[in-house]
């Protein structure tokens, strides 16, 4: 609870992972639109190949050659260059801000991007794959809502009604990485990642990506 609230700092109020440009485009402009993006990205697009790498650095936390080989992966999953910067910036506040409670020297390296740093201190700190899972991808969903704020697209009621649709999905798709293997990584959110990529030329903006 404590590495996933909104107040641990690793900046991700910063980052929105394309929404600022869907909303810029008129892609998403509605509570349900909102709700339909968040959705994509959780069960087929990026946050999915987040959360089985998160699974892989809690089942291998011990192993620091296999967390390299797997900050690799995840790094070279990256549709862009502000998803790279995204999950590196936030992983490298991460792993500075864990430092309070596991050993750094047991963590992977500094710059290792979020879902493997999340996942190996995690695994170190023997927390249940399935509520990491769900913890992960809960933050990210509050973490759109909140940008959904700031965008105008919704206000606070809709906010809080979005998020109670999504739970669902955020607990089904928690037990299915949970069951994970690298094999299962992929998706098919191309509407989001092209979003995050057009974001980078896009002025003016709120948001790092």
């Amino acid at each position: 609870m404590s590495w996933l609230s909104p107040v641990f700092p690793i900046g991700g109020f910063a980052y929105s992972a394309g929404l600022e440009q869907a909303v810029q485009s008129g892609r998403v402009t509605t509570g349900a639109a909102l709700a339909d993006w968040i959705a994509v990205q959780v069960a087929q697009g990026a946050l999915w190949n987040d959360a089985v790498i998160l699974m892989e650095a809690h089942r291998g936390a011990e192993d620091r050659a296999a967390l390299a080989a797997l900050s690799d992966l995840c790094l070279a999953l990256c549709i862009g260059q502000e998803r790279l910067d995204e999950t590196l910036n936030q992983g490298i506040s991460f792993f500075d801000a864990v430092s309070h409670w596991v050993d750094p020297a047991r963590l992977p390296g500094r710059g290792a991007p979020l879902p493997v740093a999340l996942g190996a201190a995690a695994g170190l700190e023997r927390i249940d794959p399935r509520l990491t899972a769900s913890a992960y991808l809960h933050a990210f969903v509050s973490n759109q809502l909140q940008c959904a704020i700031r965008l105008s697209v919704v206000g606070q009621d809709g906010a809080t009604r979005a998020l109670a649709a999504l739970e669902p999905l955020i607990g089904e798709t928690a037990a299915r990485a949970a069951a994970s293997t690298p094999d299962d990584l992929g998706g098919a959110a191309f509407i989001c990642d092209i979003a995050s990529m057009t974001h980078e030329t896009l002025q003016p903006r709120l948001f790092l990506s």
